[in-house]
């Protein structure tokens, strides 16, 4: 019914699929069909859950999920242009805040531009790159782009594309105002991230984001990689959540493949998840306290982290890329004090918890740091794509556990942090909180992971169908996806990974507005982002 009201709206418009409809539409009738599922009661499509850029090889354009956050379902609009040369399309960013550094993305990539964007420079590669790297005829010779020893300038002017076409220049930044950089050097954003700000005074005005300094490449070199193949790299885009990212990439290549893993797997996997949970919670705690000045606090944290990776260690043989899900199930059985030393854990953290507010939690210093500093709304989160933890603080109840259940969630009683005042201090609470349901959720199932193989056994050569294939999971920071398109060949046509940082950075500039510079450390800190996560 949802389909055929859509196609008597859009004329034009053609559906494909079932269980997550496709909706295919031309350039001229994607903005139109956008703000119609926005808009309509009935759909309500009020979260870019993700955009992905695609080569069709005649054809360029984007395919973008998205969802209702009250109605629950999903759709995907795909929209292309024949014109690879001067390849445009209309604008969303003014629709779902997130499109904004998406769009950015997409041109970057595949050089598409973006009719009404505000800002269309590149974001992630340098202002004088040759080329658009995700497309298929890419020329990746050194020739292209021999490597440049000279710093690349960064422009004081936006580029924004006029609906006719036509492109127009404006000042980044006054000539008056007071530009600093804030990073990229680690300790100062949690990563190599680079933020220019203005300011007045110690007023942040503005925040530019750069990103880029990582260049990883990861879909890239996916799109030439078997499956199994491919599987290491999805450890190392949040290595704070190794588990959780190479599952939600295991579930998506089982479920095209309708590949049933044992019971015992999904006990391992869920346990496993909860862990890497734990070591990220922990270590947000951490420096997070290290930022505000509290460094005694920040010896605590990893303290009790190292417990939860020598239980991890013992079983995996990784500390921080673990390399344990494969396709299929996991890559060993678990060690045999596995159980005893997660127990003895869930009994040893509580106590050291009462220790961490004692120190932190109610101290006058880091709560006057905190409350009602970068304040975001539940309606900014979704419009940001802000998931996980930060959004649960902003009232938006979007744990991938409760909203889609996957593993063994479905079985175990945890509790949904939620908070509504959106500020630095909910997003710490929360995540301290979920250290508990952390616990509760082990304690749950440490004694009960059955019998039965660790593994099935899967063909050496491993081709999906082909079709389009999303599966997302709750990563430490927030909703985790894996979008595949597959030809039926023994690599993926197209793969994009739904980052759970991207929005976390994308968000800064309107958190950091308003408030004093300091204030901007707090910000980031408890948004908790993981930079490599960011340049995929």
């Amino acid at each position: 019914m949802l389909i055929d009201k859509i196609v008597a709206k859009i004329p034009g418009a053609r559906a494909e699929g079932n269980e997550t409809p496709t909706i295919v539409v031309a350039p001229g009738d994607y903005r139109a069909l956008a703000l119609f599922l926005r808009d309509d009661e009935e759909t309500r499509c009020d979260f870019m859950v993700c955009m992905t850029g695609a080569d069709r090889g005649e054809s360029l354009g984007v395919v973008v999920l998205l969802e209702s956050t009250t109605l629950g379902h999903r759709v995907y609009v795909e929209t292309t242009t024949t014109d690879r040369e001067h390849p445009a399309l209309p604008t969303v960013s003014d629709l779902w805040e997130t499109a904004n550094l998406n769009e950015r993305e997409v041109y970057d990539y595949f050089g598409i531009r973006f009719s009404g964007h505000p800002d269309m420079r590149r974001l992630f590669l340098r202002n004088d790159w040759v080329g658009y790297p995700l497309r298929k005829d890419y020329d990746a010779s050194e020739a292209a782009n021999p490597v440049r020893l000279e710093s690349d300038e960064s422009p004081d002017v936006t580029l924004s594309c006029r609906e006719d076409g036509g492109e127009e220049t404006r000042s980044l930044f006054d000539d008056e105002e007071y530009v600093v950089n804030i990073g990229p050097q680690h300790p100062a954003t949690h990563g190599v991230l680079r933020f220019r700000v203005a300011l007045e005074g110690e007023i942040v005005k503005k925040v530019d984001v750069h990103c880029g300094y990582i260049h990883r490449g990861i879909e890239k070199m996916c799109e030439n990689l078997s499956y199994p193949q491919m599987l290491p790299l999805a450890d190392r885009l949040d290595y704070l959540a190794a588990h959780q990212h190479r599952h939600a990439l295991c579930l998506c290549i089982e479920e095209a493949l309708q590949l049933e893993v044992p019971e015992r797997v999904k006990y391992i996997r869920t346990i496993m998840d909860e862990l890497n949970r734990l070591s990220s919670h922990l270590l947000f705690w951490s420096t997070l306290c290290m930022d505000l000045g509290a460094l005694t606090a920040f010896f605590y944290g990893f303290r009790d982290r190292e417990k939860v990776l020598d239980i991890m260690e013992e079983t995996t043989g990784g500390r921080l890329i673990q390399h344990y899900n494969v396709i299929g199930g996991v890559s060993a059985d678990i060690h045999p004090n596995f159980t005893r030393r997660i127990k003895e854990f869930i009994k040893y953290l509580p106590p050291m918890l009462k220790e961490y507010d004692q120190v932190f939690t109610g101290n006058v210093i880091a709560r006057q740091r905190m409350e009602g500093i970068g304040v975001l709304s539940r309606e900014d989160a979704i419009s940001f794509g802000v998931t996980g933890p930060s959004g649960r603080a902003s009232g938006w109840a979007c744990d991938v556990r409760k909203r889609r259940p996957y593993g063994v969630y479905d079985k175990v009683d945890f509790k949904e942090i939620v908070y509504t005042e959106g500020d630095s201090y909910r997003r710490y609470l929360v995540r301290v909180k979920e250290i508990v349901e952390s616990l509760r959720i082990l304690e749950q199932l440490v004694d009960n992971i059955p019998a039965g193989d660790f593994a099935v056994k899967t063909k050496p050569v491993i081709k999906l169908p082909e079709g389009r294939y999303f599966k997302s999971v709750e990563g430490s920071r927030g909703e985790f996806g894996v979008y595949i398109e597959s030809r039926g060949e023994k690599t993926p046509y197209r793969l994009k990974f739904r980052s759970t940082s991207f929005p976390l950075v994308s968000v800064v500039p309107h958190l950091a507005r308003g408030n004093k510079i300091a204030d901007l450390i707090a910000i980031g800190g408890t948004l908790d982002y993981i930079v490599p996560d960011v340049d995929r």
